[in-house]
């Protein structure tokens, strides 16, 4: 079984340390696959030195780092728009949610289940797409 970590549980596990049992269970329990997004997140949030150089090794040390096709970014489009008119979300409130919905899809394309600490978006991709999530 397959699993990717979401930005959120990387966060909260580097700058607050958090999560560290139930990461612990992930890894025994799945073969961890890193998302192209999350890794892009991670690089761009990095605000010192120290955080960039984390970022780098776990690129470094990413065995298969999964993509989003271009029938993920379609789709990704077509959920933003309904759940974002659904929900009355502002522009920037899509976009944020865009790379949930790209990090969600690249996970169900391989089967895998998502773990994360973003409970309200990625619940709504679950029912959305169907795709497994983990909230830690």
């Amino acid at each position: 079984m397959w699993a990717v970590i979401d930005t959120s549980v990387y966060i909260g596990h580097w700058e607050r340390g958090l999560y560290a049992d139930r990461l612990d269970e992930v890894r025994k329990a799945f073969v961890v696959r890193h998302s192209a997004v999350v890794l892009s997140e991670l690089r761009r949030g990095a605000r010192t030195s120290q955080a960039a150089r984390i970022v780098a090794r776990l690129h470094e040390l990413a065995r298969d780092i999964w993509e989003p096709t271009a029938r993920d970014w379609w789709e990704a489009g077509r959920i933003i728009q309904t759940v974002g008119y659904a929900h009355d979300w502002e522009r920037s409130k899509r976009r944020d949610f865009q790379n949930d919905a790209l990090i969600a899809l690249t996970a169900r394309g391989h089967g895998a289940t998502l773990v994360t600490a973003n409970r309200e978006d990625f619940e709504i991709l679950s029912r959305k797409l169907g795709v497994g999530v983990l909230v830690v």
